[in-house]
């Protein structure tokens, strides 16, 4: 009895390696909005050449989806019901993307020409972190402060094994090795293009340290935390991320950084003492 064997040509065998490998090397743009049209048509289009683009959208009312329709991106919709911030909504934008990297993006920040070829000469890397923290300029009072202050944001890592907590500035949990961007790798960094007053700051901050209240519902501070949280953020802001380089603006910027720690624990010891 004759069996025979019928062997892939050489040339089909290498073109099935190199597809299956070129389909992990894929990167998936993840971006979160909610009547977020006023920078989203410039934000698309720095993202223009990623494999693909998903906008994970909490039924907004105004133009954004029309301009996500417009740049041919993948929409899918995240009821809003009664929430007041993005957290909740990030697992299922990023498990809702087709690709095994997944680069997240606000609405309102700019991916530069060398982030992204940073990210696609990464992927190529056997040895390729598992998550990689990204430096943002961002701006404070009208003007850019630098991409060095301190600000790395969490923002690309595997699909498989990430899980993103459903609080107010939480960062995603990897499995696996984090690295950051190394700073010899100039302009790989993500631009923030809000451009808000301190009108708007200072309501943020109220709002937002509100919700910081929930989220460490179980932290029994002290009176003495009123002095040293404060104190470290504002040394932090001032002083190790380079705020003093950038004069009154500087200054201004480490002590609504301090103002924002002391309300989170004054609201936090008037919630334990009511």
């Amino acid at each position: 009895m004759w069996i025979f064997c019928i062997r892939m040509p050489c040339f089909l065998q290498q073109r099935l390696v190199y597809n299956t490998i070129k389909s992990k090397m894929k990167i998936t743009v993840v971006i979160n909005t909610y009547n977020a049209s006023q920078y989203l048509e410039e934000v698309l289009q720095s993202v223009s050449g990623f494999d693909e683009i998903v906008v994970c959208d909490m039924e907004s009312t105004d133009s954004t989806l029309d301009i996500a329709r417009k740049y041919g991106c993948k929409i899918v919709t995240f009821e809003r019901k009664n929430f007041r911030i993005v957290e909740p909504a990030r697992n299922f934008a990023v498990q809702s993307a087709s690709n095994p990297y997944v680069l997240v993006v606000d609405a309102d920040e700019i991916v530069t020409k060398e982030l992204k070829e940073y990210l696609y000469k990464c992927v190529q890397e056997s040895n390729c972190p598992q998550g990689l923290m990204i430096p943002r300029r961002n701006q404070f009072m009208g003007h850019y402060m630098g991409g060095s202050l301190g600000d790395w944001q969490l923002r690309f890592f595997t699909k498989e094994g990430t899980y993103w907590p459903e609080t107010i500035h939480s960062v995603p949990k990897i499995q696996g090795r984090v690295e950051k961007i190394p700073s010899s790798v100039h302009n790989a960094l993500l631009i923030h293009l809000d451009k808000e007053n301190l009108h708007n700051r200072l309501e943020k901050l109220n709002r937002y340290t509100d919700f910081e209240v929930e989220k460490k519902s179980k932290r029994n501070y002290t009176a003495f935390a009123l002095f040293y949280r404060p104190m470290w953020s504002f040394i932090k802001s001032y002083f190790l991320q380079g705020g003093i380089r950038y004069g009154v603006r500087g200054f201004i910027k480490a002590k609504y950084d301090a103002s924002y720690q002391f309300f989170t624990v004054a609201k936090s010891i008037e919630k334990r003492l009511k």
